[in-house]
């Protein structure tokens, strides 16, 4: 097997993809393009636990495996373009890769506010670690912190930053944080659990502009009042690392359109047999709920598309018989994620956002809790503050 695999995205998706190729057998030449200067790390607990305390590459680098030790590593470089016809990847250093395979795993970044007079030190967003050494070092004690958006980034950094002595607001959209994946119940529940902690809540509301001298001193609100704020940090979703691929036939509507293989789509509807994508960037329908491609953000999702896509790959580079019968099996990944704010543990399995009713069905909801969520009679997720052996008894239910 000499045919090489790019993999572009050098972050847990990338390295769990190179690892299953391994593990399926594929001796080959792998190479992973990363714009971050960093080998692959775990992104969670910077929000979280490394937040508060010294955020390093030490404290959430992945260990690094024998069997990927000859991986090339193209750190500090963006891919640019892909040539279909050629099957060559191209990146900001003008090197171009050739690949029998290539794997789009180039993720998110966060989305950004549009500000009058945005360009004023002090905004913040929280993707990269690069990303979370900038903002440890202006959480100081006393520090006024806005946070917009109430969704889990938005507050795991509120519960770090309120731990770590700073004054925290929170400007959402909505009536509660965290309300569309959680319902109402269980968001007002953890709302009030932060407001005990001293967080500040402004619902409903949005940002129109920022002011000061040469960094932020006070936030605009849309109701015409001010607040004072020394670190704003953005937490108003995602966008998909697409736009190197734009010059393609990919379907790039939402993502990367996939099939069941992970294989990408085409705006035409078609397959496109060497090319691949996988965790949050793909778009892909998944049978446990219905047959809408949805791309989901979930932590697990990463691992679950590179093993499948890793699997498909070798058996195609293979020309092994079993591909044919590979592809139409079904990949149904149960997706999962956690969530710590103060001493709360959330855990989730399912599609929560996906319900239209939400039901406590174990334990009290201003202690520790289990909330079944329903879309009709189907049961399409379950989330729990603690209880955590109940929560996980539910993952069976989806398989």
């Amino acid at each position: 097997m000499n045919h090489p695999v790019v993999i572009v995205g050098a972050s847990m998706g990338g390295l769990r993809t190179a690892e299953s190729l391994r593990r399926f057998g594929y001796l080959g030449p792998i190479t992973i393009i990363g714009e971050e200067a960093h080998k692959p790390y775990n992104r969670p607990p910077l929000s979280k636990e490394v937040l508060a305390n010294e955020v390093t590459h030490e404290a959430v680098a992945f260990e690094e495996r024998a069997a990927t030790a000859d991986v090339n590593w193209v750190l500090g470089t963006r891919a640019v373009s892909v040539d279909q016809e050629h099957n060559t990847v191209t990146d900001s250093s003008g090197m171009v890769h050739p690949y029998s395979a290539l794997v789009i795993a180039t993720g998110l970044r966060p989305k950004r506010l549009n500000l009058a007079n945005g360009d004023l030190a002090g905004r913040h967003a929280l993707r990269t670690l690069d990303d979370a050494i900038n903002l440890r070092a202006e959480l100081t004690p006393g520090a006024d912190v806005v946070i917009v958006g109430g969704g889990f980034i938005g507050c795991e950094v509120a519960a770090t930053a309120a731990k770590l002595g700073c004054d925290v607001t929170v400007i959402h959209h909505s009536a509660h944080p965290m309300l569309r994946p959680l319902g109402t119940e269980l968001a007002r529940q953890m709302q009030l659990r932060h407001e005990a902690e001293g967080v500040r809540f402004l619902l409903n509301r949005s940002v129109v502009g920022v002011s000061g001298d040469s960094r932020i001193r006070e936030v605009q609100i849309d109701d015409g009042s001010s607040i004072k704020c020394d670190v704003l940090i953005e937490a108003v979703g995602s966008d998909s690392n697409t736009e190197w691929l734009e010059s393609t036939n990919i379907d790039l509507s939402d993502g990367v359109l996939v099939d069941s293989a992970m294989r990408a789509i085409s705006t035409s509807g078609n397959i496109i047999p060497k090319v691949y994508a996988i965790g949050d960037v793909a778009r892909f329908a998944n049978p446990i709920f219905d047959d809408v491609p949805r791309r989901v953000e979930h932590w697990n999702i990463p691992t679950e598309t590179a093993k499948r896509a890793a699997d498909v790959i070798v058996a195609q580079l293979s020309d092994d018989e079993k591909f044919e019968s590979l592809v139409q099996e079904q990949f149904k990944p149960v997706p999962s994620f956690w969530s710590d704010q103060y001493d709360i543990h959330l855990l989730a399995f399912g599609s929560l956002s996906l319900s239209d009713t939400v039901t406590l069905v174990a334990g009290d909801v201003t202690g520790e809790c289990v909330f079944e969520y329903h879309r009709g009679d189907q049961l399409v997720g379950v989330c729990g503050i603690g209880m955590r052996s109940v929560v996980q008894s539910y993952r069976a239910k989806f398989i």
